[in-house]
């Protein structure tokens, strides 16, 4: 497998799969459903230093499940899998079990 490395503040990240069925029970299309906002981090960018000469810190982990922005990154295919490389202040929050 072809791999990529974020750089800077970036984080590679995969969609976690949408319910492709509604509360009601009716099976959604891929065309009716939006971009699910779940996602799993995959790989961590090379960090470095912000404008201001700071530190980039990742608030994030490897494995971590996310929400993300719904609009927000760049989607990009490696090897048939869909993959999206979003900066770190796409990420909203951190998901928990």
């Amino acid at each position: 497998m072809a791999s990529i490395k974020p750089l800077g503040n970036r984080v590679l990240v995969k969609r976690l799969e949408a319910e492709s069925v509604s509360a009601g029970g009716i099976v959604l299309p891929d065309s009716a459903q939006e971009k699910p906002q779940e996602a799993e981090v995959v790989t961590l960018g090379t960090g470095g230093t912000d404008e201001n000469g700071k530190d980039i810190v990742f608030d994030v982990s490897i494995g971590d499940k996310v929400l993300i922005s719904k609009y927000g990154g760049t989607d990009v295919k490696v090897d048939g899998e869909e993959l999206l490389i979003i900066t770190q202040s796409d990420i909203l929050g951190v998901l928990s079990d």
